[in-house]
C-alpha cells in the first residue's frame, strides 16, 4: 500500500512546487548511488535556528564529497524563508523543519564522479514534531547496538541505510533511539548525538570520522558555559555509558532529551534512578532561551 504524498511546498532545481508534483530523473546519482548530502534546519516561530552553523556544516559536507555549493548564504536563506512562509500560510505551522538535499546530479550510471554536471537541489518543509510533554517529563527508553555503519559518519550523507537499520532496532523494541558502540566506545545514535552526565559534567565522544558533528555540539558547549556545567569531549567506554548519572540525546527535533531507560535498565543512581536528571533540566531550560535569541 502506498502512502499519499503531501501537497506541501517544496523547491526543486529553481522551481517552487508541491511535494506531490516534484520529479527527478531515474539517473540522478542520489537515486542510483545515494551520492549526495543533506541538512535539516529547525525553525521556531518562522525563524531559522542556528542557520549559519547549518550552512557551515553543509559547506563542509559538500567539500568532503567534492560537490560545488550551488548557492551562497543569501541564496539559501531566501529559499528557506520562502518555503517557511509558504508552509505557515498553508498549514499555520510556526515551528518547522527545512530539509535540504543536494546530489551530484544526473549522469549515466558510472561509479566515477562525472565532471561538468549540475547538482540537483531539493528542499522541503514539514511541521516540527517535538518530543511530547510525557517524554519531557519522564524521559525516553533506548536500546544499544554495535555500530555497523560505514566509516564516514562525519559526512551527512543521504546514504542512510545503516542508520535506517539501526533505528529499526529501537522501533522493534518500542524505544526512541538506538545508542551505538564501535570497538567498545560510544559513537552516536541512529539519528541523534548521545551525551552522558558524570559527577555533574556533560561528556560526549570526541569529534571523529565515526561521529556526525551535530550542530548541538557547540550549542551544548555554549549552554554549559552559560549555566555553569563542565563540558568535555573524550573517548567514552560502553561501561561509562551504562553507569552514567544521566544520559541525553540531542538532535534538531529532539533538541535535548533525557534517556531514563537503556536496554530495559533504569539510568542513574539512588533516588534519581530512572528519572529525568537535574543537568538535563538545566540544559533544556537554557535551550529554550537560546531558541529565542539565535533564530533569524
Amino acid at each position: 500500500m502506498s502512502h499519499p504524498l503531501p501537497d506541501t511546498p517544496c523547491y526543486l532545481n529553481g522551481e517552487y512546487t508541491r511535494v506531490c508534483d516534484a520529479k527527478v530523473s531515474v539517473l540522478d546519482r542520489g537515486f542510483i548511488f545515494g551520492d549526495g548530502i543533506y541538512e535539516v534546519v529547525p525553525v521556531y516561530g518562522q525563524r531559522l535556528f542556528r542557520f549559519d552553523e547549518h550552512m557551515a556544516r553543509l559547506q563542509r559536507g559538500l567539500g568532503k564529497v567534492r560537490i560545488d555549493n550551488p548557492h551562497d548564504r543569501e541564496g539559501w536563506l531566501q529559499r528557506c524563508r520562502h518555503l517557511v512562509r509558504a508552509l505557515a500560510a498553508q498549514t499555520g505551522a510556526q515551528d518547522q523543519l527545512v530539509y535540504i538535499q543536494i546530489t551530484r546530479g544526473v549522469a549515466p550510471r558510472d561509479h566515477v564522479m562525472p565532471v561538468g554536471i549540475t547538482p540537483t537541489v531539493y528542499m522541503m518543509v514539514t511541521p516540527m514534531k517535538p518530543p511530547t510533554a510525557e517524554q519531557r517529563h519522564h524521559g525516553v527508553a533506548c536500546v544499544t547496538a554495535r555500530d555497523f555503519r560505514w566509516e564516514r559518519g562525519d559526512i551527512k550523507s543521504i546514504s542512510l541505510l545503516g542508520n535506517v537499520l539501526a533505528r529499526q532496532i529501537s522501533a522493534d523494541h518500542g524505544a526512541v533511539e538506538t545508542v551505538m558502540f564501535r570497538d567498545g566506545y560510544l559513537t552516536e545514535a541512529s539519528a541523534s548525538n548521545v551525551w552522558l552526565v558524570h559527577e555533574g559534567a556533560l561528556l560526549g565522544p570526541p569529534k571523529s570520522e565515526h561521529v556526525l558533528e551535530g550542530i548541538r555540539f557547540d550549542l551544548l558547549r555554549e549552554l554549559c558555559e552559560e549555566v555553569g556545567i563542565a563540558y568535555n569531549l573524550r573517548p567514552i567506554p560502553e561501561a561509562d555509558v551504562r553507569s552514567a548519572d544521566e544520559l541525553l540525546l540531542s538532535s534538531a527535533t529532539k533538541e535535548v532529551l533525557a534517556v531514563t531507560h537503556l536496554d530495559g535498565e533504569a539510568v542513574g543512581h539512588g533516588a534519581m534512578r530512572g528519572k529525568v536528571g537535574p543537568v538535563y533540566a538545566r540544559l533544556h531550560e537554557a535551550y529554550q532561551r537560546a531558541k529565542a535569541l539565535q533564530a533569524i
